[in-house]
């Protein structure tokens, strides 16, 4: 009967038992094997590690620093004494026949040229500098910029699927190639998705046929699980048509439409493109001018509803994505709270500000940041664009409507009260007046909620 024979090794048991008797270790054949079949899987798993470390530098010739690296990974310790700038030369010495002996050809050094030698210069400190890159447009000649000859070569390059490759030759750069560092490749299909979801959404026909196309698109981006290759495209888009358009309010709706859905869909993992995502939500909503100079309410009210969009967007981004991103939701706080504070912004500025802060910073935002300044608020704006009359009647209901949306959420959760003690609200009415101020006070103490009265004179105690 044949005996069963075990996996063949490549690594020489005799190795690793001339290893264990020079440490006083008699191993059996068993044991042996077993051993050697281990030093096989380690030193394999190490040669692995190495080969990462040679990809991720892009070379294709191990080094002793990549071995060394993958020691270090696998939590073992290092290689020492075999760091050097030369290459390493192996001798061949023989034993016996057939039994070749091979080892490290080590350089002679004579001591006394050593000794004798002048010591090499003293490296610097690291120091950072500065200097300047263009003055007024103009690059100063220095040795941290490029010259001029390495300037013009650049220029000659071809640049561009139709550029001249002769260009190349005249820079004295032949057989030039571009590449870029990613390559990011999107099937056909996608594309024409994309373009598909470009052309529905931007489609401002009031026909009924378009209108339901451009609410099927929306609902394809909110719910279609394949989209992660055009998250960067749909955030670019947003960006570039909130920049270039904000002269078309339907365009600026619609691309916060487009956001929405995005954030919406619980397939894609948006995390990464929350910050840039912000921004063209940020412009939609604190811009000093959305929409065309034409007359009427419609475009003003149509501008507030837009604002509104835009600060619920911006909630939405802070809550969901600033578990991952702990600077995000105090950026946009404070971004809106230095706008809310500028007295010198537009009454729509001021609206978009107070609907952002309380969207992103929620209640104790508004408790902490917003209520002990809300009396000199009602002096320096209210007051001023109440006396306008009917010129600034629109914008300033709006802008009183935002400010009491966002005091209502401090009673969010809370038992209304309608008046059980008459005596203990009139009196909680004129506290509310003088804190706030007459306009706000007047229109906080018409809810005669209890529990809003308490939270905002609790705010007079805080240091």
């Amino acid at each position: 009967m044949a005996t069963q024979e075990g996996p063949k090794l490549l690594w020489n048991q005799d190795n690793v038992k001339d290893v264990a008797e020079s440490v006083g270790i008699s191993l059996a054949e068993e044991p042996l094997r077993i051993l050697t079949q281990d030093v096989e899987y380690r030193i394999g798993q190490v040669i692995i590690e190495a080969l990462r470390f040679m990809r991720a530098a892009n070379r294709t010739t191990l080094t002793v620093q990549d071995v060394s690296q993958a020691l270090r990974v696998l939590d073992i310790e290092p290689l020492y004494g075999y760091e050097s700038t030369r290459p390493l030369r192996y001798g061949e010495a023989s034993l016996g026949p057939g039994q070749p002996l091979f080892y490290l050809d080590d350089e002679e050094v004579d001591f006394e040229k050593l000794i004798n030698a002048p010591l090499p210069k003293v490296p610097r400190d690291t120091s950072f500098t500065a200097h300047w890159l263009a003055v007024e447009g103009v690059q100063p000649s220095i040795p941290q910029n490029p010259t001029t000859a390495e300037t013009s070569s650049k220029e000659l390059l071809p640049k561009g699927p139709g550029a001249n490759p002769a260009l190349a030759a005249l820079a004295g750069n032949d057989n030039v190639t571009f590449r870029p560092l990613v390559k990011h490749v999107i099937s056909k299909e996608l594309i024409l998705y994309f373009d598909k979801i470009q052309a529905a959404i931007l489609d401002d026909d009031p026909d009924d046929e378009k209108m339901r196309l451009r609410a099927a698109a929306l609902d394809s981006v909110r719910a279609d699980p394949g989209l992660h290759q055009l998250l960067p495209y749909f955030v670019n888009f947003i960006t570039n048509q909130v920049t270039h358009r904000l002269d078309d309010l339907f365009v600026l709706r619609q691309m916060m439409e487009l956001a929405e859905a995005l954030i919406q869909n619980p397939n894609l993992y948006l995390n990464p493109y929350a910050s840039s995502l912000s921004a063209p939500v940020l412009t939609c909503l604190m811009s000093r001018k959305l929409g065309g100079s034409e007359g009427g309410t419609d475009p003003i009210q149509d501008q507030y509803k837009l604002r509104e969009l835009a600060a619920s967007l911006l909630g939405m981004i802070a809550k969901k994505y600033a578990k991952d991103n702990a600077r995000l939701r105090p950026r946009l706080t404070r971004t809106c709270l230095k706008n809310f504070l500028d007295p010198s912004r537009s009454p729509a500025v001021l609206f978009g500000a107070i609907c952002g802060l309380s969207a992103t910073g929620g209640p104790e935002a508004v408790r902490v940041l917003v209520l002990p300044v809300m009396k000199s608020f009602n002096n320096e704006i209210l007051q001023p664009l109440h006396d306008k009359g009917e010129v600034g009647t629109l914008q300033y209901e709006a802008l009183v409507g935002g400010v009491m949306k966002a005091v209502e959420t401090l009673a969010e959760g809370a038992a209304v009260s309608n008046g059980v003690n008459g005596m203990d609200l009139s009196r909680e009415a004129e506290q509310v007046t003088d804190f706030l101020g007459p306009i706000i006070g007047q229109r906080v103490a018409q809810l005669e909620n209890h529990a809003l009265n308490r939270a905002i004179l609790e705010v007079r105690h805080l240091e």
